[in-house]
C-alpha cells in the first residue's frame, strides 16, 4: 500500500474550514469533512475538530490523506472507446449492451469494471475509495457518451453542473410515427409508475411525486412509419427520452418497456437483428471542473443504429 499523501499550504479565503480547505486543495468538501472527523487535518498547528470552524486567510494547514482503499468491484480488461481523457476525468463512448455500474444481476462486465482496469493507478479516490466517479448514467441498451470523474474535485465539479442543468446533452433517436409539431418541448414530471414500480411514467404536473423533466425534440428525418429525432435534455431523469417520447405517442423503435414497434416494421427490424431501443447519446458538453475550459464532444451513431436508419429509409420505396 502506498504511503499517505501530505497536502500543505495556506488558506486563501476567510471562510468555514471545510469550504476554505476545499478551495485550497483538489479535495471535495465532503472529503475534507471526513478527513477532519478522522483527525487527519491540522490548522494553525493544531488538529482540527470542526468543519464549521471559522478560519482566516493565510492560516497554515496540513492534511494527511490516507491511500484510497480498493473498490469492491474488480478491475476487468474490457475494451473501452475513450473519446477524451486527462488526469481528472475520462469520457467514453459506451456501447449498447453494457451496464454502467455493478448491481444484482450484473455483478461484472460493467463499465465500472472496465474503468477500474483502464484507470488503475490514476484514481485519486472518490470519498477515499479508489473508484471511478459516476455522475450520470445511460441505460444498458443506450449507446453513447458518458463522463466519469477520477478525483473528488472533478466528481464534485461535474455533479454540480448536472445538478444545475448546465451540461449539454444531445441524443439521437428513432421513434415510431411522425411527431407533430416537428419541433417542440415536452415538459412533464417523471416518477415511478404506480402500476409497475420497475417503470417510470409521466405524472400529473401538480403531483408531489417525481421530478421536473424537460426534453426539447426536433424531427431530423421523416420516414414511412418512423422518424429520426434529436432530443436535447434540460434535465436528466431516469429513462427521460424514452418516457417523454412515449407520452406523446411516439415511443422509440425497439423499446420493449415503453412502447410497441409498429407491426409493419417488426419483420424488417427482426431481419437486421436490431434488438434495443434506438437511442444514442451523440453529444456531450461541459465546463472542465479543474481547468475551466469548455469540453465539447460528439460521436456518430453506432453501426447497428446506422443500419436501422438506412433500412427504415428504404422501407416501402
Amino acid at each position: 500500500m502506498s504511503a499517505e499523501e501530505i497536502i500543505s499550504g495556506t488558506v486563501r479565503i476567510a471562510a468555514r474550514l471545510d469550504k476554505a480547505l476545499a478551495e485550497a486543495t483538489q479535495l471535495s468538501r465532503a472529503r475534507v469533512q471526513a478527513l477532519i472527523a478522522e483527525g487527519q487535518v491540522e490548522i494553525g498547528g493544531h488538529v482540527a475538530s470542526s468543519p464549521s470552524a471559522k478560519v482566516d486567510e493565510g492560516t497554515v494547514f496540513r492534511i494527511a490523506v490516507p491511500p484510497a482503499i480498493e473498490a469492491t468491484a474488480k478491475p476487468q480488461d474490457i475494451p473501452l472507446d475513450v473519446v477524451f481523457e486527462d488526469e481528472h476525468l475520462i469520457v467514453v463512448n459506451k456501447p449498447a449492451g453494457m451496464v454502467v455500474h455493478p448491481a444484482a444481476g450484473n455483478p461484472d462486465g460493467t463499465l465500472v469494471n472496465a474503468l477500474l482496469h483502464h484507470c488503475r493507478g490514476q484514481l485519486s479516490g472518490i470519498g477515499g475509495v479508489a473508484r471511478p466517479g459516476i455522475v450520470h448514467r445511460i441505460d444498458k441498451d443506450t449507446s453513447g457518451l458518458l463522463v466519469v470523474a477520477k478525483s473528488d474535485a472533478a466528481h464534485e465539479g461535474l455533479a454540480a453542473q448536472f445538478a444545475d442543468h448546465s451540461i449539454h446533452r444531445r441524443y439521437l433517436a428513432v421513434c415510431s410515427g411522425h411527431p407533430k409539431p416537428v419541433e417542440g418541448t415536452i415538459d412533464e414530471r417523471i416518477g415511478r409508475s404506480e402500476a409497475n414500480r420497475k417503470k417510470m411514467a409521466v405524472l400529473d404536473k401538480k403531483s408531489s411525486r417525481g421530478k421536473h423533466a424537460v426534453t426539447h425534440y426536433k424531427v431530423l428525418q421523416a420516414m414511412e412509419e418512423s422518424a429520426v429525432i434529436e432530443c436535447r435534455l434540460e434535465t436528466g431523469r431516469t429513462h427521460q427520452v424514452r418516457v417523454h417520447c412515449a407520452s406523446i405517442g411516439h415511443a422509440l423503435i425497439g423499446d420493449q418497456t415503453y412502447g410497441k414497434t409498429p407491426k409493419r416494421l417488426k419483420t424488417l427490424i427482426s431481419k437486421i437483428g436490431f434488438a434495443r431501443q434506438a437511442l444514442h447519446a451523440a453529444e456531450l458538453g461541459f465546463l472542465h471542473p479543474i481547468s475551466r475550459q469548455t469540453v465539447s464532444l460528439s460521436v456518430p451513431v453506432p453501426a447497428d443504429m446506422a443500419e436501422l436508419i438506412d433500412q427504415l429509409g428504404r422501407f416501402n420505396r
